[in-house]
């Protein structure tokens, strides 16, 4: 096995991350004032965007089964929904170059991916018949689910913009839509975890880096209900 094909079999399903942190950078230095590295950070996005889809459509043609396995795991599975984030930043970073189409191009797919993602994960993590005790089931992980909704607020605000009304008024209203169902998936999953913290062992080795999303996800929320206001 080659090691494109042992990355790709092995590839973590919340990798789209990647996109998501470098294209936070680039959007920050292009508001500071930095429009060079904002861009030079753009085209690496990109063609780690491209990259992480190609890795993925292998593993999914050729390691169906390790796939499948992370989707229908609760500890992997919220962790496919990164790659709705990490396409609505990189649509974000779009919009700032000024390629509007393809900005427009992502948020389509945005959308399309987050109804198929959201639906396939909690759908198949309802009907287990073998699921793990709350303390080895959930983690900051799940927030991916917000932050993933989020993403589609935030561009659909950005884009709206850019429309004549009455669409922009319905891309708002989506906006709207999504940024509330985000804000009740937030207060359901952060109480869980919650719950997790105060009420089953909690060790400092179980402080994994995903509980960042804790603060991550109220981030995004805050900010595509700033860009709507």
């Amino acid at each position: 096995m080659t090691w494109l094909a042992k990355a790709a079999r092995d590839l973590s399903p919340s990798y789209f991350a990647l996109v998501m942190a470098t294209g936070i950078v680039s959007i920050a230095s292009d508001r500071e004032g930095f429009p060079r590295i904002a861009a030079v950070l753009l085209w690496l996005n990109a063609v780690q965007y491209v990259v992480l889809w190609i890795l993925t459509f292998w593993r999914l043609l050729h390691y169906r089964k390790a796939l499948l396995d992370d989707l229908t795991d609760h500890q992997s599975g919220p962790g496919f929904l990164s790659a709705v984030a990490a396409t609505g930043v990189i649509g974000n970073q779009l919009l700032l170059a000024g390629a509007y189409h393809l900005a427009l191009g992502l948020w389509i797919f945005g959308i399309f991916l987050w109804i198929i993602l959201t639906y396939a994960i909690f759908a198949n993590l309802t009907i287990k018949e073998t699921k793990p005790a709350i303390d080895q089931g959930i983690t900051g992980g799940w927030l991916l689910a917000v932050v993933s909704t989020q993403s589609i607020a935030l561009l659909s605000a950005l884009l709206a913009r850019h429309f004549e009304q009455p669409l922009r008024l319905h891309i708002n209203f989506l906006a709207l839509s999504t940024l509330m169902w985000g804000g009740m998936a937030y207060i359901s999953i952060i109480s869980l975890i919650f719950y997790r913290y105060m009420f089953f062992k909690f060790s400092p080795a179980d402080f994994v880096p995903s509980y960042w999303i804790n603060m991550g996800a109220m981030a995004i929320s805050t900010l595509a209900g700033s860009l709507l206001i």
